[in-house]
């Protein structure tokens, strides 16, 4: 797995929908369920919500807390 691709899930927001704006960190599990159920876009977000179904679905979402930490550090830096 890409690094990278865990940072995105706390930078990235959802660009569309009931849940639009929201970090897809941030999103509901049912939300990500339905997704799961009904079939991610199959783009570069598809791809990050599968990866945010699955941290979610196994109980890992407390791993991404240190990344929220660092982008937060590095939004703050950036707009000082």
């Amino acid at each position: 797995m890409d690094p990278t691709q865990l940072q995105r899930l706390v930078t990235v927001t959802m660009p569309y929908g009931k849940y639009k704006g929201r970090l897809l960190a941030d999103l509901p599990g049912n939300y990500l369920h339905w997704f799961a159920r009904e079939g991610f876009p199959r783009s570069d977000l598809g791809r990050l919500l599968a990866l945010m179904h699955e941290i979610d679905h196994n109980g890992l979402s407390p791993l991404l807390e240190p990344l929220r930490a660092s982008a937060g550090l590095q939004q703050r830096a950036q707009y000082g």
